[in-house]
């Protein structure tokens, strides 16, 4: 994959990152408003307790998907595989999105599925596209000399 699509699929994934967190928290902000107004509870628990638990579950996964998109900017921006962190960061966010995505179907429709594996291919693209650190035929090897391919190995001593 060429250095230019590469760096565009990294800004594209953190875009879409970017404008997904706005709308997971404005999702529920909307939610925890509503459980909050209608002061009812759910099984004793009490309203209160539930929408200021849906306005900062808002913004913890706000704040993640930010993170990540922070992560593809600046893989994009260097041109560089992104860190042990970044990656794992970013392993998360794309199983969690194709979990969620797994859900939607159910719960909300194939519109919201296809959304959600959209965003898990710019992800899982991004990663594949930097792929690890010194990946390539020769990953993996000690370097030095190479046998000669036409000799057979010694024989192990007995």
């Amino acid at each position: 994959m060429s250095v230019v699509m590469r760096r565009l699929v990294a800004f594209i994934a953190a875009l879409v990152l970017a404008v997904e967190a706005v709308g997971v928290v404005i999702v529920n902000v909307v939610l925890g408003t509503v459980v909050e107004n209608q002061d009812m509870s759910l099984a004793g628990t009490d309203s209160g307790v539930m929408s200021k638990g849906t306005w900062v579950l808002g913004g913890v996964s706000g704040l993640f998907l930010l993170l990540c998109a922070a992560f593809l900017i600046l893989t994009g921006t260097r041109d560089r595989a992104p860190g042990r962190v970044a990656r794992t960061v970013l392993i998360c966010c794309a199983v969690v999105h194709g979990v969620l995505g797994a859900l939607t179907v159910g719960l909300i429709g194939w519109a919201a599925f296809a959304w959600m594996m959209v965003v898990l291919g710019l992800i899982v693209l991004s990663l594949v596209a930097y792929g690890p650190a010194g990946a390539g035929p020769a990953a993996g090897r000690k370097p030095g000399p190479e046998p000669d391919p036409e000799q057979p190995a010694a024989p192990a001593p007995a």
